[in-house]
């Protein structure tokens, strides 16, 4: 199974267009150790040409244009995404949709029914879309509980299953679901090689480690999950927002019961942190913030890493 992250930033990437923080401001003038991130987006494959491209950022043009492997370049009008699942409906997740409307067939895009609305009303993506390439979509089916769903496959990508896991999070502010949470309006997936056995946990926006999401972190061989803050109130110290971690969908990393105490009893997975806010300080590789991570044994994705499992 192949991984590469195309993003690893938050929305609005890092730096923000609009943003001096502390981090953008540093990364801008030269006096930050870390590198610029687009936002957050993986591609997955089993043979390094045909991939599945989990969500679609505003970045995807640039994003794609610096992976080469997902063109392979084998007629006038090529692409190597068989397929694009969506994780959610928000907008730093969807917007790049837009920017594949040139393809030559429908999108085939793999997404819940509460994701399904989200694209069709509040955020009409693919009424828009379908002026342009159409889309083909293909439901995900979720229980109404808390367990994961039905695994799939996507069509040319072989060797590879994944299986939808509900998680508590929040819908995008424009949703009618907002505060009003619907199973399936966010997920994670559960990507495996059924060949070899290894497996990934994939979610970049997870506000609660329910009891079935901890026992897949437990299972997994590589998690892949959401770093977006440090704190639960670090938008309020950064003076931009009193909105806080939880309340926009994300568990923090530090205090009680953020992620690095929720990863510190697992001993099998490799533990990588995707979906960093610009405001947070492991993006400086010299914080004290950054040290701790790697302390506990935690990584921080980038643009164009590889993960191979």
């Amino acid at each position: 199974m192949l991984i590469h992250v195309l993003g690893s930033g938050a929305g609005g990437g890092f730096p923000q267009w609009n943003c001096n923080c502390h981090n953008c401001n540093r990364l801008r003038k030269g006096n930050f150790k870390g590198q610029a991130r687009t936002q957050s987006s993986i591609a997955a494959s089993t043979n390094g040409t045909d991939w599945v491209l989990f969500n679609a950022s505003p970045d995807i043009l640039g994003q794609l244009q610096h992976f080469p492997a997902i063109q392979p370049g084998r007629a006038l009008r090529d692409t190597g995404i068989r397929g694009i699942v969506l994780l959610d409906s928000q907008i730093d997740h969807t917007t790049g949709l837009l920017m594949l409307r040139e393809h030559h067939r429908p999108l085939d895009i793999y997404c819940t029914e509460s994701v399904h609305q989200d694209l069709t009303t509040g955020n009409p993506l693919f009424k828009v879309l379908e002026h342009y390439c159409t889309v083909n979509w293909h439901p995900l089916q979720l229980p109404q509980g808390d367990a994961p769903g039905e695994g799939f496959q996507v069509e040319g990508i072989e060797g590879l299953r994944l299986t939808p896991v509900p998680l508590r999070s929040e819908a995008p502010p424009y949703s009618p679901h907002r505060h009003n949470y619907h199973v399936g309006d966010t997920i994670g997936l559960w990507l495996e090689d059924p060949a070899t056995q290894k497996s990934l946990f994939y979610a970049p926006g997870l506000g609660q480690i329910e009891d079935h999401v901890l026992s897949l972190m437990e299972k997994a061989d590589c998690l892949l999950i959401d770093g977006t803050f440090w704190t639960e109130d670090e938008m309020e110290r950064a003076g931009i927002t009193q909105k806080r971690a939880t309340e926009m969908g994300h568990l923090p990393q530090s205090g009680q019961g953020g992620m690095i105490s929720v990863l510190a009893p697992l001993t099998s997975p490799w533990k990588i942190l995707i979906h960093i806010n610009n405001t947070n300080p492991i993006l400086d590789e010299e914080s004290l913030e950054r040290a701790q991570l790697e302390a506990a044994g935690i990584e921080v994705a980038f643009d164009g890493m590889d993960i191979i499992l």
